[in-house]
Parts: C-alpha cells; structure tokens; sequence
C-alpha cells in the first residue's frame, strides 16, 4: 500500500485525503508525510479549502474551533459533525443563561439603594472628635495620626 501511495504521488502529486466538512463549507485535508526523489522527507499536514477563496474576508468566527484545534494539531482525530452542533448548542445555552443573568442582575440594580453613607476616615477605629492632649495617651495598636500634638516649650 506504500508502495502504491508512493507511486501515486511520484506521477499525480500530493495526495490528500479528505477528512471532513464543516457547516459552512469549508473542506479539510491530511496530506501524509511524503519523500521527494531525493530521499528528503517531508512532514505530514492538515489544511483547509475554504469557501470563501479570499482569505481576507475571514473572521474569528468562520472556522469552528473544532477544527481549528485539529489544524492546529492540537486534536488527533477530526470533530465529527454532531460533535459540532453539539458544542455549538452549548455554546447558545451558555450565552442565554449570561443575557438571563445580566438581565436579572440590572433589575435588582434599580430596587436597591446602591448610596453608602461614610462617616469619618476608613482606617480609623473611632469615628468621633478627639481632643487633643499634652502626652501621648495611647499604644502602638490603638494609635490615632494627629491625636497628640506636644506643645512648645
């Protein structure tokens, strides 16, 4: 069968073969590891047909993950179709439930008062006036910036 294959390519060129088709059209190949007459070996590769002959009209997503992770070689076997719409239903159950959630949380949004009242500064334990004395009344722990102000001789 090698030998075949060989042949094969050696008179008709690379031979590919045809792995599957995506929902948009596109045609994927695996051209197997082939030697030129020169013995130099050349590594096997999975490439697209796409539809759409201009490559520049493609965006992210024309191509199905799926099958990008097989291009990419990141994947051993090819997606199969209902692999595909499987994932993709999934992908449309996900995307519902996050438009449900942001839709519930704007809603709650509205019925709260979102206001928060400040009352003094954050960090400081107490929030009343202190008085200020002439020494030092507190401990390293329970220390006040500016509470004490020594006065001049």
């Amino acid at each position: 069968m090698d030998r075949l294959r060989a042949l094969l390519q050696r008179t008709l060129g690379t031979v590919r073969q045809h792995m599957g088709t995506d929902q948009f059209g596109n045609k994927y190949y695996y051209l197997p590891e082939q030697r030129t007459w020169t013995g130099q070996v050349i590594r096997a590769k999975r490439m697209m047909d796409p539809v759409q002959k201009d490559m520049f009209k493609y965006e992210s997503g024309d191509i199905p993950a799926e099958w990008e992770a097989w291009i990419r070689g990141k994947r051993k076997d090819p997606p199969t179709i209902e692999e595909i719409l499987k994932n993709e239903q999934m992908r449309q159950d996900i995307s519902a439930k996050g438009e449900e959630s942001l839709q519930r949380d704007k809603g709650m949004q509205g019925t709260e008062d979102m206001k928060t009242k400040v009352k003094g500064h954050a960090s400081a334990p107490v929030y009343e006036k202190h008085t200020p004395t002439e020494e030092p009344s507190s401990t390293g722990s329970t220390f006040v910036p500016g509470s004490w102000n020594p006065q001049k001789k």
